[in-house]
C-alpha cells in the first residue's frame, strides 16, 4: 500500500532467522536514527488542511518540491502545506509554504503501476539548499547505499516520530525487486532493503527521498509492510524522471 497517513520512517527488525514465523515475533525498533536538516536540508514535509502530516518530499528548487504522485492524488493541491526547515514537529522553525499549483506524472494511476512522481510549486520560495537530481542510472548500481529520509512511523503499526528519521538501505537488483512484486517495472522503479528486513521507509513516508549523497534517486512510493524480509521498499526511479522534474521545477 502506499507509504502515507502517519508520521515517520519505519524501521523493525524481528528477532527471528526467515524460516521462524513472524506472526510469534516480537519486533524491536532498532534501525534508523534521528537526522539532522544540517545535514539534509532538502527534506521536507507536507500537511493538510488540518495540519496533520501525510506524505513527504524533497526540495528541487527555490520554488518546488519533488513528491509522490499519490501524496497530491489524496488531498487536493489547495489544501497542502510544505514544510521546510523544521526536524521537530512540535517546534514552530523554518517556512511553512501553501501550495500553488501540483504537476502529476500524466501515466499515474496507482503506485502498483508506476509513474508516481509529482512536482509541488509553492508560494513564495524555499530558502534550503536543494537536492540534485539523479540522471545516470549507471551511478547507482545494485548495492549502492542509500539514505531515506521521512517523518512516518518507526515501526510497521508503531508509534510516531516527531522528528525526521534516517535509514541506510542498499538498492536491490531488478531481479529481487520482480520476484518480491511481480507488478515491479525496472524502467519506473527501484527498491531498496535488506534480504532479512528491518530497515524500511513505512507509513507516512510516501514521496521522502531517497539520497546517494545530496541527489535524489529515488522517491517513497509503496510497499508489502514494513521491514518485512523478502520485502524490500519500492521507490520512484528519478533518474526515469529527472528531465520531467527539472520541467516543472522553476528556477533553481
Amino acid at each position: 500500500m502506499p507509504r502515507r497517513f502517519a508520521l515517520i520512517a519505519a524501521i523493525v527488525l524481528f528477532a527471528v532467522t526467515l524460516t521462524t514465523s513472524t506472526a510469534g515475533a516480537a519486533p524491536a525498533v532498532i534501525g534508523g536514527e534521528k537526522a539532522s536538516l544540517e545535514q539534509h536540508p532538502y527534506a521536507v514535509y507536507l500537511v493538510d488542511s488540518h495540519g496533520t502530516q501525510f506524505c513527504g518530499g524533497v526540495i528541487i528548487s527555490r520554488t518546488a518540491v519533488a513528491t509522490a504522485a499519490h501524496c497530491p492524488a489524496d488531498v487536493p493541491a489547495s489544501e497542502i502545506s510544505v514544510i521546510a526547515g523544521r526536524e521537530d514537529k512540535r517546534t514552530q522553525d523554518g517556512v511553512v509554504r501553501a501550495v500553488s499549483a501540483a504537476w502529476q506524472h500524466p501515466d499515474f494511476q496507482d503506485p502498483h503501476q508506476g509513474s508516481d512522481i509529482a512536482v509541488l510549486t509553492v508560494r513564495g520560495s524555499l530558502p534550503y539548499h536543494p537536492a540534485d537530481l539523479a540522471r545516470d542510472p549507471n551511478r547507482y548500481p545494485a548495492g549502492t547505499n542509500a539514505t531515506v529520509l521521512g517523518w512516518g512511523r518507526i515501526a510497521d503499526g508503531g508509534d510516531r516520530s516527531d522528528y525526521l528519521r534516517q535509514a541506510t538501505v542498499p538498492i536491490a537488483d531488478d531481479s529481487t525487486c520482480r520476484t518480491a512484486y511481480p507488478e515491479y517495472s525496472a524502467t519506473s522503479m527501484l527498491c531498496a532493503g535488506y534480504p532479512n528486513g528491518g530497515i524500511d521507509a513505512c507509513k507516512g513516508d510516501s514521496g521522502g527521498p531517497l539520497m546517494v549523497g545530496d541527489t535524489v534517486v529515488g522517491i517513497v512510493s509503496y510497499g508489502d509492510g514494513c521491514g518485512k524480509p523478502g520485502k524490500p521498499g519500492i521507490y520512484t526511479r528519478v533518474t526515469t524522471f529527472a528531465d520531467d522534474i527539472g520541467a516543472h521545477a522553476g528556477p533553481s
